[in-house]
C-alpha cells in the first residue's frame, strides 16, 4: 500500500528541502510502503521506538493516529503500552498512556476491530437483544462466507443451531473488545482478542458482548452439505445478569 506524506516539503520544503524529500518520499514512500511489514505492524514497532526514547510529542501524537488508522486496537494499544513500560520505564508509558487516552476516548472497542464496524445488522435484528452491526469480508458465492459482526455492550444474538447434514457449524475468530460464549448445558465461556471458537453443527449456543464493553468476532460458516440456521428463545435478562456477577 502507498503511503502518501507531504509533511516534510510542507513544514520544511524551503529550508531544508533534501530533508523534507528523505522524510515524504524515501521514508513513507519507500519504507512504510513496502509490503514487506503490514502497515498495522509498523505502526505498532514506529509506538515501540518513540515511547522507548521519550519522544511523547507531536510526531507521537501523529503517530497514534497512524496506528488507530492502521487498525491497532484500543485493547492492542493498551496492551504495548503495558509491555512497554517494563522495558522502557514508567515515565515514558504514563506520558504515552495520557496521549493514547485522548486518540482512542471514543473508541471503545465500537469500531469493529482492524476490519471496522460496517452496518447495522438489520436483517437478522430480530434473532438480537440489543444493536449489532456487521460487515461481509468475503462473497459466499465465490468462497467460505466471513464476516465481522460486532455486539453494544450487553447485546447478545438469541440461541441458535447451525444445521447440516454433513459438515457445517461455525468458528468465531475474536478479534476485539470482551464478550460472551455458551453452549446449552454448560457454563458461559468469557471471550476477549485472540480468542478463537470452534462450534460444531447441531450444538445450541449464543453469543454476545460483555455488559461493559463492544465486542466484534469473525464468524467463519463453515462449508457443508443443506446447511441452515434454527433461530431459538433469547438469552433473557436473567440468565444474562448472572454472567456478569
Amino acid at each position: 500500500m502507498k503511503v502518501k506524506q507531504t509533511a516534510g516539503r510542507d513544514s520544511l520544503g524551503e529550508f531544508a528541502p533534501k530533508f523534507a524529500q528523505l522524510n515524504d518520499n524515501v521514508l513513507f514512500g519507500e519504507v512504510w510502503s513496502s509490503d514487506a511489514l503490514p502497515l498495522k505492524t509498523r505502526s505498532m514497532l514506529t509506538v515501540t521506538t518513540l515511547v522507548s526514547k521519550g519522544l511523547i510529542d507531536s510526531s507521537f501524537l501523529y503517530h497514534l493516529q497512524t496506528a488507530k488508522a492502521n487498525g491497532v486496537t484500543k485493547t492492542e494499544m493498551a496492551e504495548l503500552l503495558t509491555h512497554i513500560a517494563f522495558y522502557a520505564g514508567w515515565p515514558n508509558a504514563w506520558a504515552a498512556f495520557c496521549m493514547a487516552k485522548e486518540v482512542y476516548k471514543d473508541d471503545d472497542g465500537k469500531t469493529g476491530g482492524m476490519f471496522g464496524i460496517g452496518e447495522p445488522n438489520t436483517a437478522y435484528a430480530k434473532y438480537f437483544i440489543g444493536k449489532s452491526y456487521l460487515k461481509p469480508l468475503t462473497d459466499p458465492k465465490k468462497t467460505v462466507f466471513m464476516a465481522n459482526v460486532t455486539f453494544e455492550p450487553k447485546c447478545r444474538n438469541n440461541w441458535h443451531i447451525h444445521k447440516a447434514e454433513q459438515g457445517g457449524g461455525q468458528i468465531l475468530l475474536c478479534v476485539d473488545g470482551r464478550g460472551w460464549y455458551q453452549e446449552w448445558g454448560k457454563d458461559a465461556q468469557s471471550l476477549k482478542a485472540g480468542d478463537v471458537v470452534t462450534i460444531p453443527a447441531g450444538v445450541k449456543h449464543w453469543h454476545g458482548a460483555a455488559a461493559d464493553s463492544w465486542f466484534s468476532h469473525i464468524a467463519v460458516e463453515c462449508a457443508g452439505v443443506n446447511t441452515s440456521n434454527e433461530w431459538l428463545e433469547p438469552v433473557s435478562d436473567e440468565q444474562y445478569n448472572s454472567l456478569e456477577k
